[in-house]
């Protein structure tokens, strides 16, 4: 390549869009012309504490006038061991183990899964169960447990063993749970690519129960709706239930690439040195600045704070979609994650949107996701509200 524009020496894996941001303050983004735009994607549920937070940078700040950037596993660091003593305790389980993405969480719980099938359950027990809808990465293991054909199917063969059932279906999991060849169930308690889908209290204490049954391990994926997105610091909290293997991920150092495997001890002892590894994962910088990120996500008043606008975010959405009649069909979430589900396709009303001066995100082809920043006012929410009311009239008026 000569020449050009320089966006041109990036790989074209993602499609071109929106203007070219410069800065952020708090639930806010500037382009370079100085237009802001109202953030309600958080960088896909990242910056759960908005732009520009002021612990944020204090830790940043802190991290880096240490020197301290970088020393690889093969020496301990305080900043990764105190954070996963933070994250162990305030989660309920044991052990973490650190990476840097949600897709290498969800790759390294498949691993953990099958290295304790190996010690416990014998060389048969090796399949995996997810759920239709599921998405949990684009990786070899992480998108042959994710139910999106047109993601799968240019890249197969994937990894083998992975299989499939309706959550609407119960008989089905039940089913599929065979304790003579499966080795975890794995779930979203809120799938989010697959249209904001809350599987419920009662899914998830019975697919616990069906599990702990029948000796299968329980893998929730939390990359996007953990961390105080639902207003509790998991989202399988409120279910009352506790996984063996959690995997974190998205908001978890504020927008530093970061992610987590938490497991229990029996999940723990299967493994040995040299079973799993990384580079750069829990470095003492990102660890430091997660540890802050962390601290101020299981708080109390910030989680009360999200349950409370959850609520009323709720309530601004049903009263739209009563004047946009058909429009909308449904409406579903927790906290600040919410679908809205269109009678039509989602990415036109998602251009408007941006046109507008709102960044909304799409979860499926006739689902708006809205993902604002958990320090969002009721004030920025009802202006998300009206912008995505002026977006679904403009794509009335144009016909889309």
């Amino acid at each position: 390549m000569s020449g050009g524009d320089s966006a041109d020496a990036l790989l074209g894996v993602y499609k071109p869009q929106g203007p070219l941001f410069v800065k952020g303050e708090g639930v806010w983004l500037v382009a370079d012309d100085g237009r802001r735009y109202l953030d309600f994607t958080s960088g896909i549920a990242v910056t759960a504490l908005g732009h520009g937070h002021p612990e944020i940078a204090d830790a940043i700040e802190r991290a880096a006038a240490t020197g301290l950037l970088h020393t690889s596993n093969l020496y301990r660091t305080a900043p990764a061991r105190d954070l996963a003593a933070f994250l162990a305790d305030r989660a309920g389980m044991d052990r973490v183990f650190f990476c840097n993405s949600g897709g290498e969480a969800i790759e390294a719980s498949l691993k953990f899964a099958r290295r304790w099938a190996g010690t416990n359950r014998g060389s048969e027990a090796r399949d995996f169960v997810a759920l239709r809808g599921s998405f949990h990465g684009r990786l070899f293991g992480s998108l042959a447990v994710t139910d999106r054909p047109g993601y799968r199917e240019p890249f197969e063969p994937l990894m083998p063993g992975a299989n499939f059932v309706d959550p609407t279906d119960p008989r089905s999991l039940e089913r599929a749970l065979d304790p003579e060849r499966v080795t975890a169930l794995i779930l979203e308690p809120i799938q989010g690519e697959g249209g904001v889908r809350p599987l419920g209290t009662p899914f998830l204490r019975k697919a616990r129960e069906l599990t702990r049954e029948r000796g299968i391990l329980l893998i929730l994926d939390e990359v996007q709706c953990g961390l105080g997105r639902t207003g509790r610091f998991t989202a399988h909290e409120e279910a009352g239930i506790r996984p063996d293997i959690l995997a974190l991920a998205k908001p978890l150092a504020g927008g530093l690439p970061m992610g987590a495997v938490l497991v229990t001890e029996e999940v723990a002892a299967s493994l040995s040195p040299g079973d799993h590894g990384t580079t750069f994962g829990g470095g003492p910088f990102v660890s430091t600045v997660a540890l802050a990120v962390t601290r101020r996500l299981s708080d109390p008043d910030l989680l009360s704070d999200v349950r409370e606008k959850g609520e009323a975010l709720r309530g601004m959405l049903e009263r739209l979609q009563e004047r946009k009649g058909g429009r909308i069909t449904e409406i579903r979430g927790r906290g600040l994650m919410w679908g809205v589900e269109l009678s039509g396709p989602s990415a036109p009303v998602v251009e408007h949107a941006l046109d507008e001066g709102l960044l909304l995100v799409g979860a499926g082809p006739n689902v708006v996701r809205l993902l604002p920043p958990l320090t969002v006012s009721t004030h920025e929410l009802e202006r998300g509200v009206s912008l995505l009311g002026e977006a679904l009239d403009a794509t009335v008026d144009a016909g889309a």
